[in-house]
């Protein structure tokens, strides 16, 4: 992306060199990872899939992502043979690289068509006649321009979206009715990757709710004579088949308890390196706040305080210095409660597909508000969806802007070096101002509030300070991580006010449609 950006405006001898070196030769970690699994699944049998830890890197995505990998290893072959050897770590020529980048792109298509259903699903009553001002293309600018995806495929490395086209074209069907369809995609891609197990309750209650249930009485509640079982066994049909294909080669061979222990590493600590902006973000600042406080005023032994509470992340397993230490299980209990309303929002008053999809984004927020060792990008996973959303309601286009750009922010650190920074400031700018321009457009207005527009514009001052302020100070050698600090916990209260919102918006919603009933 950064090359296609350089290429275009100076498309000269110099800028075509650079261009090429920058494809052949730039590469994130994530590179490594990827042909570590593209080696295993390759060169290894399948009873060595799981067990293989030659690279630190272990094949971690459920067993559909590894059959994904394998597919991908046999077309790699013809790049350079030598990626595909376990033995070669940290390999990086220019035809690996390249292989991989082309292998992002080529997979993107189903995104494309993901995005194109989505927008033939949108309410069109606040269309303008032209067309740039049209919901759909809207939507399909702010999907398929998305800053976050762009930076964290395309420049960083992954191969998200052609799972979030998985996720997408699955919201699609479920817009267009075809439920079965949907439920099909969802399942395929939660044998893709586990991480959207966040968002299954969604799933699963809007089915069974909707689709299962064939009527509702006159009050919206549920009519119980009206259960299908012929259509739950149509769906456990799906997931159990799908189920099967993916795990059954593993449960045969007696290694379920192998795979899971690699799906769900939970040693890992409650924190990624970088804090993604959360919950616990805020709560290691207030730890970290009051172990400082209680040095300074020499009611604590700095020698008895964990080690990892000064330094630039949580790496492990981690004891807070004051506040109790989170466990697995109290994110997942936290996770459970911040999603409890929305989930029975759908059961006791269903409002259709739009319903579950607000529900979904709920759902994806609350587990990245709460969850276990989240990582920063998945933020994404809340924002592409509620993209939909946000170009048929006033009120959602005013949440989104305001999580959109504080999530794709906080996505910034991704990014580190020098040689990045003018092109991510520039990109999410260029997104930023589209994604306000265009919808400002629609609904003919200012969507936030003047608290709202000064909270965007702090983050500014923080990208001076972290960038430029802070490295000239005297305190980047002795304390490197303030800018990762700021920038999470700043990013954490937009966050969390965006899901607040939501909830609220939600809430709100569900008391209208009871109201109506009374």
């Amino acid at each position: 992306t950064q090359c296609l950006f350089t290429l275009v405006i100076a498309p000269d001898t110099e800028t075509l060199k650079l261009t090429e070196q920058q494809i052949l030769f730039y590469h994130s970690t994530d590179f490594e990872v990827h042909r570590n699994w593209l080696a295993i699944t390759h060169s290894l049998p399948v009873s060595k899939w799981y067990h293989e830890n030659t690279s630190e890197w272990t094949l971690d995505y459920p067993p559909l992502f590894a059959w994904f990998e394998y597919s991908l290893s046999h077309v790699a072959q013809h790049f350079d043979k030598e990626m595909l050897v376990v033995q070669n770590l940290l390999y990086t020529s220019p035809a690996t690289i390249l292989f991989q980048r082309l292998s992002v792109i080529v997979t993107d298509i189903v995104f494309i068509y993901a995005v194109k259903e989505c927008c033939r699903s949108v309410r069109e009553e606040k269309g303008s006649k032209d067309l740039l001002g049209h919901p759909f293309f809207i939507l399909a600018a702010l999907l398929l321009w998305n800053f976050g995806l762009l930076i964290v495929d395309h420049i960083h490395f992954q191969y998200n979206g052609f799972l979030f086209g998985i996720l997408l074209l699955s919201v699609a069907r479920h817009l267009q009715g075809r439920h079965l369809e949907g439920a099909l995609l969802f399942t395929v891609l939660l044998n893709l990757k586990h991480i959207y197990l966040y968002i299954a309750p969604a799933y699963g209650i809007f089915l069974l709710r909707s689709y299962c249930f064939t009527e509702d009485n006159t009050d919206g509640s549920v009519r119980w004579s009206s259960f299908s079982p012929v259509r739950l066994v149509a769906l456990g049909s799906i997931v159990i088949s799908v189920g099967a294909l993916s795990f059954g080669p593993f449960i045969a061979m007696g290694q379920l308890p192998q795979v899971l222990s690699r799906l769900f590493p939970f040693k890992r600590g409650l924190c990624h390196a970088y804090w993604a902006p959360n919950v616990w973000a805020l709560y290691n600042m207030v730890d970290k706040a009051l172990s400082v406080l209680g040095v300074r005023l020499k009611l604590l032994d700095v020698a008895k305080l964990p080690k990892a509470s000064m330094t630039g992340g949580l790496v492990q397993e981690f004891q807070h210095s004051i506040l109790p230490s989170v466990s697995p299980s109290i994110t997942l209990i936290c996770t459970l409660l911040s999603i409890m309303p929305a989930v029975l929002s759908i059961w006791c008053r269903p409002r259709g597909a739009r319903g579950f999809l607000r529900c979904l984004v709920v759902c994806a927020l609350g587990s990245f508000m709460f969850g276990w060792h989240v990582h920063e990008k998945a933020i994404l996973m809340a924002i592409l969806p509620f993209s939909i959303l946000a170009v048929e309601s006033r009120e959602d286009a005013g949440i989104f802007l305001m999580l959109t750009t504080t999530g794709h922010y906080s996505l910034f650190p991704l990014l580190f070096t020098a040689a990045e920074l003018p092109i991510k400031v520039l990109l999410m700018l260029l997104f930023t101002l589209y994604s306000f321009t265009s919808l400002k457009k629609l609904f003919r207005g200012s969507l936030l509030n003047p608290l709202e527009t000064t909270y965007l514009l702090g983050l500014v001052a923080v990208e001076i300070l972290c960038e430029v302020v802070y490295p000239l100070s005297p305190w980047q050698h002795t304390m490197p991580f303030v800018p990762l600090l700021v920038t999470s916990v700043y990013c954490s209260l937009g966050v969390c006010y965006s899901f607040i919102r939501l909830y609220v918006s939600l809430l709100r919603q569900h008391g209208t449609d009871k109201h109506k009933q009374l």
